[in-house]
């Protein structure tokens, strides 16, 4: 009986043993992981660029660069490459497998994506030059364009048009100063509600010329009348001022 009974601490011993040696090394790992995220670390609204890969897609972010989406939640997101998105998520990993990061991703709201285009005198009258509601901070050039978040009075009917156009001597002005200059137009059709909305549009700005120090933007503001707003490209891109919800806005 007293055999039986040391053999079976024996037994327990070395079960207890066994367990120890297996919970251990990963008791190591987490105390070492000082330098990884949690699921609790979140960033704020960020700009960022769509690119699809075959049938998955990646996010170009104007500020963490490229980040690599682990999230199994996605499938019924349809990825456009160039499609640009604000957007937030849970860093998880930096240098994942060729990305800069792997992430999950907890919003992403895609945004009306335009070119440049070019202002004559035959097509001003499309564009308008309607005035817009935008506080200091939601306009920014980053990743090659220029970021908008605006107060839209909307329409009834007819989508409003917003565009980013640039004449032929804003393009000659570009050689005099070192800065891309373009105007910002608005045209609202005389389709007002008084019903607001946020609204959300991201223009590329094309190949900016070498030696480009930044932008210039004119633009109509409801507060202010016409203003002249300056871009300089050394400085760092900027986070999207809030997380607001534009699948209300009327826009082309």
């Amino acid at each position: 009986m007293y055999n039986v009974m040391l053999m079976t601490m024996k037994k327990t011993k070395m079960l207890l043993l066994l367990c120890l040696c297996a919970v251990l090394p990963a008791f190591l790992c987490s105390c070492d992981d000082d330098d990884s995220y949690s699921l609790g670390d979140f960033t704020p609204p960020l700009w960022a660029t769509v690119r699809t890969q075959g049938t998955a897609f990646y996010l170009d972010c104007d500020v963490w660069g490229t980040l690599w989406p682990v999230n199994t939640d996605l499938y019924g997101y349809e990825a456009v490459d160039g499609q640009r998105v604000i957007t937030s998520f849970n860093p998880l990993a930096d240098d994942y497998e060729g990305f800069d990061h792997a992430v999950k991703i907890l919003s992403l709201q895609n945004v009306l994506t335009k070119q440049l285009e070019q202002l004559t005198p035959d097509n001003e009258e499309e564009y308008g030059n309607d005035p817009l509601l935008i506080y200091q901070g939601d306009m920014c050039v980053s990743g090659g364009y220029l970021n908008l978040l605006f107060l839209q009075n909307l329409p009834a009917s007819q989508k409003h048009r917003i565009s980013l156009v640039q004449s032929e001597e804003e393009q000659l002005a570009a050689a005099a100063d070192g800065y891309l200059h373009c105007q910002l137009r608005y045209n609202t059709f005389g389709d007002l509600t008084g019903r607001r909305a946020y609204g959300a549009v991201s223009f590329h700005l094309g190949q900016l010329p070498e030696g480009c120090q930044g932008v210039k933007v004119q633009l109509q503001s409801e507060k202010n009348g016409a203003v002249e707003v300056t871009f300089d490209l050394a400085e760092a891109p900027t986070t999207s001022r809030q997380a607001v919800d534009t699948s209300g806005m009327l826009l082309q």
